[in-house]
């Protein structure tokens, strides 16, 4: 087994294992139902010997009425077997999804890059699904190994040379299936990765409609879904085709071989080595092992989809972190009182280059990036997306690194600038992250960020339903909603990116004088080269060449900093 072989597997076993109570059961019941459909050709050549052939009328009545109990326990056992491992299958695929969810949103990130959102979807659905039917698939096929191997018995006592022939054909019949399932893993996998990307592509697309048809890129736009698309139909394709030819073959294989039984049963009766009811029992067996067999060519195919998908997953769940987790809460340092004071020491980070700045609890600082680089990088630092290159960013005296990653964001939230909505209510989306849904904080939050001019445009007011990511409002009413949010989080420390491109100038004005309202007394950190909100701040930092360049007052830099002057007003 290869290394890279190691995760999938684990994967699968995990998922068997979770659900082994289901499995055993259905396993269990399984056995019962095959058992009983191997007896049944058995019981129909003993009836037809005791009252065909030796005419005893009250013996076939007898040997009917086994049969029919027999029937009923099969029926019994089949549809509780089949409800045990169902139930496994679909468990196991909901246990999965929510794994993937929860690595995809762990505060650590790094399972979502390099990845479209489509993919990731994809990944949570179609992939689980099939690693989880691959529990319904063992149920399948400890059942149709105890068809075969009652079959084989039964067999046995019937004449030797059948019994031989089943009991030594059937392990290699089983292994040419395998080696026929390696294609149809293959293919499966590059399937599945195809159909994830252009899933992913569309979905990009879709977020995007809006721009694309402002730019006039439709035709762009179409023409490279139509590119990804078909690559996944070359992809689905080939993978019908192994599917189909291992059937096909399979197939061919099982019906040569039940015809070789057959073949070797009517030359034993003709010999006069089994009696009639034998035989009848011994061609009715064969007739019987078809099923079984099937269902092996079956098992089979869902295992080889399963094993490929469970490989996929586990790329997810086994991604890198971007940041290290932190220390585990006993361990790590605990803030009892956010005061507020944020400090740079030495920052280096990307195009960041030992980076020095100190806040006051309350101050409210603006800074302004002459590259929109150095701003990127310094909200991934500030929000811990990811860890500085040299120096540290420190928060009333403690490096964040040193933090559990959920008590760091309660007390020092970053608001990014291009931050989606949420499918629900206005109203949801404004407090998913505030202490209540309800009285004076929301209240301010909706005011200072403008929204309650949204709210009245609205026909329910903030029980207005908004759609996924907010795309049932324009993208000056989205902005304003998501500042809202940040407001009424009511952090200690918050990092405000760009909160007002979207509006008018005297919207931008009122939505500044709102935010030094509310965020009195609390540290705010505004990232932007609005005037308007500079102009509120108690001082700005200019970034330049990743390095701070200036600091002062707004009206201060504009008048003796070129620079800053370019940034701003250019």
């Amino acid at each position: 087994m290869s290394k890279a072989d190691l995760p999938g597997r684990t994967v699968l076993w995990r998922a068997v294992r979770a659900q082994r109570r289901d499995v055993a059961l259905g396993a269990l019941l399984g056995m019962g139902h095959q058992t009983g459909e191997a007896l049944v050709p058995v019981l129909i050549g003993v009836a037809i010997d005791r009252g065909v052939v030796a005419g005893d009328v009250t013996g076939l009545l007898l040997w009917l009425g086994v049969l029919a109990v027999v029937y009923v326990g099969l029926s019994f056992s089949f549809r509780f077997g089949a409800r045990a491992g169902e139930r496994a299958s679909v468990t196991a695929a909901h246990r999965l999804r929510t794994e993937l969810i929860g690595r995809v949103l762990a505060p650590e990130g790094g399972a979502h890059e390099g990845r479209l959102p489509g993919e990731l979807a994809t990944v949570a659905t179609e992939d689980a699904r099939r690693v989880g039917a691959v529990t319904m698939a063992l149920v399948v096929g400890v059942a149709a190994a105890t068809g075969l191997a009652v079959g084989a018995v039964v067999l046995l006592r019937v004449s030797l040379p059948l019994g031989l022939l089943v009991l030594l054909g059937t392990p290699l019949l089983l292994w040419l299936v395998h080696l026929l399932s390696k294609p149809l893993e293959r293919r499966s996998e590059t399937e599945q990765e195809r159909a994830a990307r252009a899933s992913g592509v569309a979905a990009d697309l879709v977020a995007g409609l809006r721009v694309l048809k402002g730019i006039g890129a439709e035709q762009a736009a179409v023409a490279r879904y139509r590119r990804v698309s078909g690559d996944s139909l070359t992809a689905t394709l080939r993978a019908a085709r192994a599917e189909a030819w291992q059937s096909g073959v399979v197939t061919m294989l099982t019906g040569a071989f039940l015809a070789l039984v057959v073949l070797v049963g009517g030359r034993l009766a003709a010999r006069g080595d089994i009696g009639l009811g034998e035989l009848v029992t011994s061609v009715a067996l064969a007739l019987f092992l078809i099923g079984p067999l099937s269902e092996f060519s079956w098992v089979n195919a869902e295992l080889a989809q399963g094993r490929a998908s469970a490989a996929r997953i586990a790329d997810v769940l086994g991604a890198g972190h971007a940041v290290s987790p932190g220390p585990p809460a006993s361990e790590g340092a605990v803030l009892r009182t956010v005061e507020g004071r944020l400090r740079l020491r030495g920052l280096s980070y990307g195009p960041l280059r030992e980076v020095d700045l100190d806040i006051a609890p309350g101050e409210t600082v603006g800074v302004v990036a002459a590259d929109p680089a150095d701003a990127s990088a310094l909200l991934r630092c500030l929000g811990r997306r990811a860890d500085p290159e040299a120096g540290a960013v420190e928060l009333d005296g403690t490096e964040l690194t040193a933090l559990g990653l959920a008590e760091l964001r309660t007390a020092l939230l970053v608001a990014e600038h291009d931050a989606d909505l949420f499918e629900g209510t206005l109203l949801d989306n404004v407090t998913a992250a505030a202490h209540t849904r309800t009285g004076a904080p929301v209240i301010a939050a909706v005011a200072a960020s403008g929204t309650d001019e949204v709210v009245r445009t609205l026909p329910d007011g903030l029980d207005t339903a908004v759609t996924a990511r907010g795309h049932s409002l324009s993208g000056g009413q989205r902005q304003r909603v998501a500042l809202a949010r940040a407001l009424a989080a009511d952090a200690p420390v918050l990092v405000l990116h760009e909160p007002a491109t979207a509006v008018d100038a005297v919207t931008e004005a009122r939505i500044a004088a709102g935010i030094r309202d509310v965020r009195a007394g609390r540290t705010t950190l505004l990232v932007t080269s609005s005037p308007a909100l500079l102009a509120v701040t108690d001082r700005v930092v200019l970034l330049d060449g990743g390095e701070v360049a200036a600091s002062g007052g707004h009206e201060q830099l504009v008048h003796d900093c070129a620079a800053y002057r370019t940034a701003v007003l250019a």
